[in-house]
């Protein structure tokens, strides 16, 4: 069973919580069969006995979330700048709507409007000219023929000793 914190369990297990006891067995037994806590089992039976109830309540003291009333606009701004950065964004926000919001926060808002903060990442023009290509393909291909046991590795803590030595 699937659940996470802050939501009821579902009405399944209520069902089998009710039948259990009714069955016979203890709230202890219940509780150890269903891998529930004593606790829940305890009130989800007060409940059934004091008001008729046998199921959840709705959800109360749900807090509503900063940003929604400018979901719009946040899409709006990342789809104009998808390059703005996330701290970019939460000057925007201070500046245009006078609201402040966490970096945690505009995470999360993103990540709810399917909005990515991750940017393009941006690599050397040599990279695209035909020599520089050739000459990465021609190392490539070298690879498979290298004597790898003429190779030597250096850790930043013999670089530190060595070049101290070389250069005083």
């Amino acid at each position: 069973m699937v659940w996470s914190q802050g939501k009821a369990y579902g009405q399944d297990l209520r069902d089998c919580v009710f039948s259990l006891f009714d069955g016979g067995a203890s709230v202890g037994q219940v509780a150890q069969q269903l891998l529930v806590s004593v606790s829940y089992v305890s009130k989800v039976l007060s409940r059934r006995r004091l008001t008729g109830e046998l199921s959840a309540r709705p959800q109360r003291c749900r807090v509503p979330l900063k940003l929604a009333s400018l979901h719009v606009a946040i899409a709006t701004q990342v789809t104009a700048k998808p390059d703005a950065t996330i701290d970019e964004l939460r000057g925007w926000l201070a500046a245009t709507h006078g609201v402040t919001a966490s970096k945690g926060l505009m995470v999360k808002t993103l990540a709810m409007l399917n909005l990515t903060h991750k940017k393009r990442r941006f690599y050397a023009a040599e990279q695209a000219r035909a020599d520089v290509a050739a000459a990465r393909a021609a190392w490539r291909d070298a690879l498979p023929k290298l004597d790898v046991g003429k190779l030597i590795f250096l850790d930043e803590t013999w670089t530190s000793t060595a070049m101290m030595r070389l250069y005083g």
